[in-house]
């Protein structure tokens, strides 16, 4: 029996330690359904909002993306790394500052004055740009040298939420914070003070918070890196424990009802050159009980539909069944329009089409989606 294939999308609360297409893959597998894809990667490293598309609604990724977002981390003040997150190698890249000299309120000016509104950003070279057809991570860990220009981004929020201060033994990046007194003798000599500081970032599309632990410790004279990230906005795609305030109450209800949560499981198997290889995916956190189509069911049950996720990821227009026709024949039709709008009927929920200015009276389409 062949099932009719689904429209709409999931907002997936990303697990630690696998990959955004990991993420994806268990969707695909879950709906059986291929057409299905996501609106920003996460690292690998990183939690939290994956926006997820599947069927016509994947036509929409392309605006999602470009959404802002929100993040809420961890930067540990004191000491660098390779690759600006707790995966890299340590790097001692200090000059001249202390952590032990400062206060959440110092640390909060510094941000203010420096790295609020429009700023110009230079990504680390452990990135996924592309540099003459290879990503900049590759390039990276041949060796090769690898430089990338500064870029615009735009920082709406980047408030400190919380320090911790303490200690670290220096071994490794990502160790756990032993909390203490700076004031107390430590018995190692080999213990490094840092500061952990708990910040919430509102910000541009292709913004690197990476990049602003890395900036900030050197604004700071004292290094810094990101030891935890996790996304909780897209837009107006938000997970239930964002605290942005960007999204209203009506975006909220129609988010919050449609996240899924999902972990990560270790999997082993033989590859084709006959090696053992173990590796982690992503399970969906479905009901216990529910396997086959029943869970494909309950899935689809926690969707957003097509409208719902047009609506979210750009502006609407109401038309009517007969502007609909129009658009689908390829015509014009008598609206106005400054920039991209989905063309939805609200009578019958049917999405229609991406349109864009035609001139001045008119809109044209740019995608048309099939009727369902």
């Amino acid at each position: 029996m062949t099932m009719n294939q689904p429209n709409g999308l999931l907002v997936i609360d990303k697990p630690q330690g696998i990959t955004s297409f990991d993420a994806v893959a268990a969707v695909r597998g879950a709906l059986h359904i291929k057409k299905v894809g996501h609106a920003g990667t996460l690292d690998p490293m990183a939690t939290g909002a994956l926006v997820i598309a599947f069927g016509h609604a994947t036509r929409l990724l392309n605006a999602i993306v470009e959404h802002d977002k929100t993040y809420e981390a961890t930067i540990r003040l004191g000491m660098g790394t390779t690759t600006d997150d707790a995966e890299g190698q340590l790097i001692d890249v200090r000059h001249g500052g202390s952590v032990t000299d400062m206060t959440q309120s110092a640390i909060q000016q510094v941000i203010e004055a420096r790295f609020t509104g429009d700023i110009e950003q230079v990504p680390n070279t452990f990135s996924a740009i592309k540099i003459n057809g290879k990503r900049a991570y590759d390039l990276a860990r041949e060796g090769k040298a690898v430089e990338l220009k500064a870029r615009p981004v735009h920082i709406s929020e980047f408030t400190v939420l919380a320090v911790r201060q303490g200690y670290v033994a220096g071994e490794c990046a990502g160790e756990p914070l032993q909390m203490a007194d700076w004031a107390e003798p430590q018995n190692s000599d080999s213990a490094v003070p840092v500061m952990d500081v708990d910040v919430r970032v509102s910000c541009s599309s292709g913004t690197y918070i990476r990049a602003l632990a890395r900036d900030l410790g050197q604004e700071l004279g004292v290094g810094g890196h990101l030891v935890r990230l996790r996304r909780t906005r897209v837009g107006r795609f938000a997970l239930p424990d964002d605290t942005s305030g960007l999204i209203g109450d009506e975006d909220m209800t129609a988010t919050e009802n449609h996240t899924v949560s999902a972990h990560s499981e270790t999997k082993t198997f033989t590859n084709r050159e006959g090696e053992t290889v173990t590796r982690n995916k992503c399970v969906l956190d479905t009901p216990v009980e529910l396997s086959g189509d029943e869970r494909r069911a309950w899935l689809l049950g926690r969707a957003l539909s097509m409208e719902q996720a047009a609506r979210g990821a750009m502006p609407s227009l109401d038309i009517t069944p007969e502007e609909a026709a129009e658009l689908r024949f390829g015509r014009r039709i008598e609206r106005s329009v400054d920039m991209p709008a989905v063309a939805i009927v609200p009578q019958t929920h049917d999405v229609v089409a991406i349109v864009e200015r035609a001139n001045s009276h008119q809109a044209k389409p740019a995608t048309v989606f099939p009727a369902e």
